[in-house]
This record gives structure tokens, sequence and C-alpha cells, in this order.
């Protein structure tokens, strides 16, 4: 019995305009950036007409994408809520590519621009099998003072005891499929954001992404047993904002590009792994060939890495042993460089940097959940 699930950050699938780049520049568009704007009124048309313009052929790709996934189960992220994922799905998933998801689920997470995570599911699988929604739990509400997980690093970082650990949210989905049940653990971490303190955006978030990911395996062994979660069926699919490993990119298009593998000494991933937890199942593939994102803040700091995962439970991971995920990326917009012999077919009218289906890829993966 075979299940095919998926995860996808499809950048800001939003319902509503968001104006708070006129008094923050660092969330105001570049195209904006260009123009002299008066006041606040003339912003927000001109942020309106620019956001109905460039949201056609971006959701186009962002479907296309999704499409090419072929995923039974579908775990986004950066969804603005459920409103905005009807109307996407319906306009773009079903009407143009005449593949639909009709059960979503999704609630309010502690994001400030209000991105959640939500998961899509079609009824049956590829192969006929029912899958049936038994409930859905979020974990938006857990403090670091819950599970004591506060330390001096978040108090450095401004954050106190009391304050919420997860920046959207750890949603637990229980399914059946085919009457077996299967727990989702949709989520999306903390992101790294720019250098600060002396520190780069990595390093300076990081305490947060730590707890966050600790705070994860909590739920699942509180949820299951610590010693007996390893043999139940669970899978955590979403945007860590982390990386155990990366491509540094040098060179240019005239001269060719060169691949650099690094290795990281710390990542939050690592705690989701540790002691055998999990897999992330996309260590499966080639080491060159793992990468769901291209990250550039110009020519100096260039690399792929893998932000985007599928973790398994150890029971599904043996059960899968010869599973390997697949990574979707044509969607990515022509700037990404793409290691020897991955280059793939973009889109139609995917551009140099947008428009694109997103900046991630969506990760997707066969199993037998029997």
């Amino acid at each position: 019995m075979s299940l095919r699930i998926a995860t996808f950050n499809v950048e800001n699938l939003m319902n509503r305009f968001d104006y708070s780049g006129f008094r923050n520049q660092l969330r105001q568009d570049r195209t904006l950036a260009l123009f002299e704007i008066r006041n606040e009124a003339e912003y927000r048309l001109l942020e309106q007409a620019r956001t109905i313009a460039h949201a056609d052929d971006t959701r186009q790709l962002t479907a296309l994408a999704i499409a090419a996934a072929r995923a039974d189960i579908f775990c986004l992220q950066e969804v603005d809520n459920l409103e905005a994922l009807n109307a996407f799905e319906y306009g773009y998933l079903f009407k143009m590519i005449g593949q639909g998801y009709r059960q979503k689920y999704t609630t309010s997470g502690n994001d400030s621009r209000g991105i959640d995570v939500a998961v899509m599911l079609r009824a049956e699988t590829a192969h006929g099998q029912p899958i049936e929604f038994v409930r859905m739990t979020s974990h938006a509400h857990i403090t670091y003072a819950d599970f004591d997980l506060h330390t001096p690093e978040l108090e450095a970082l401004g954050e106190a005891s009391h304050e919420r650990i997860f920046r959207r949210d750890c949603l637990e989905i229980d399914l059946t499929v085919a009457g077996k049940p299967l727990t989702i653990y949709s989520v999306h971490f903390k992101s790294m954001g720019s250098p600060r303190n002396g520190m780069d955006g990595r390093e300076a978030t990081m305490p947060i992404r730590m707890a966050e990911a600790q705070a994860v395996r909590r739920i699942i062994e509180d949820r299951f047993g610590k010693d007996h979660a390893g043999d139940k069926r669970w899978v955590i699919c979403g945007d860590l904002n982390d990386y155990r490993e990366r491509l540094l990119v040098s060179g240019d298009t005239e001269g060719g590009f060169r691949f650099d593998p690094a290795q990281e000494a710390q990542s939050c991933v690592n705690v989701l792994l540790a002691g055998g937890f999990s897999e992330n199942i996309v260590e499966r593939r080639p080491e060159l060939d793992r990468w769901t994102l291209y990250h550039t803040r110009g020519p100096d700091e260039r690399h792929l890495c893998q932000l985007d995962y599928i973790l398994l439970s150890p029971a599904l991971a043996r059960r899968n042993a010869l599973a390997i995920p697949d990574i979707v990326r044509g969607g990515q917009p022509w700037r990404t460089p793409f290691p020897p012999g991955q280059e793939v077919d973009r889109y139609p009218r995917t551009g140099w940097d947008r428009p694109k289906a997103s900046d991630h890829c969506p990760v997707a993966v066969t199993l037998d959940i029997a």
C-alpha cells in the first residue's frame, strides 16, 4: 500500500496585501524602491497593482511544481489562510491542471505576518486507497517554560520563558490511509534573517530553531512514548530553515561554476536525527543532489542547501529502506546554478529571478505504510 507525500514552501500565498514595506524597507519590494512614493496612500495603491501583476505568473508556476510532485498529501508553508488556499487550489491546481486537493487544513499560528503551515489531502491515493482525516492538533501555544527549554542564549535574544516556542506552528495531523494510521507533523521553523550582533543570520537565530526542534521531538515522544515512538508511523515535513551541509558556489556563467561540499558543525536538524530518532531520507540522494534552495547575497556568498525536509520515523524508514525522494526543480529561476548533470527544463515564463514557483523546491517521496 503506497502513499506519496510532499512538502513545499510556496512563499507568501496571500489573499491580502502587505503594506508593511512602507515603514520597513526590509519588507519593501525592490520594484517600488525604484520610485519616489509621496505618502502611504500612494504606496498602498502601487503595492496592490504590483502584487496583482506578479501573482498570476507566480501561482501558475507554483501549481506546475505541485502537480509535478504527484503527491497524495502536501504539506505547505507560508499559506495566509484557508480562503487563500482554497482560491489557489480551485483556480490553479484544479482549473488549470485538472487535479485538486479537496481536503485542506490549517490554523492560525504565531507568525507576525500571518503566514501559516497547511496540509492538503486527496480523497484517495493514486492507487485508490481512501485517505481519511481523523483530527488536527495545533501546538502553537507551547512556551519555552512549558517544555523547560529556555536558555541563556534565548534570553540574550530577548526571548522570555513565557513566550511561545514555534514561530509558526507544529501542526499535528492524524490520518488513516486504507485504515492504517499515519501522523504528520507539519512545521516551518524560524528564518535565518540578516546578520546581527557580529554573527551571521543563521548563527544568531540558531537558539530559536534548536528549541523548535527540541519541542517537536518532545511532542512526538510525549504522544507515543519515548521508548515506543520509533515503532510508530509518523513523518515530520516542512521548511526547517537550517542545513547540515551545503554546496559552496564559486565561478560564473562565463567560466563555469564550481560546487564544493561543506559540512556544518551545528544544525537544528541534528536534534531530530540524534540517536536514530528519525531519518532525513533526502540524504539517500548523492551529496551534490540534495539541495532544495539556492541562497545568495552576492558573488561572495552563494550556496545550495537543503532547507526542506521529510523526516521519517524509524519504523517508516526501515519499511522504506529503498525509497529515494524526488526534488522538483523545474520552478527554480534561471539565476539558480545547477551542478553538472542536474539541469532541468524550467516551466514556461520562468524568469531570471522571477516569476518562479518559489525559491524552494518541492520534496516528494512514495512510501509503503502497510
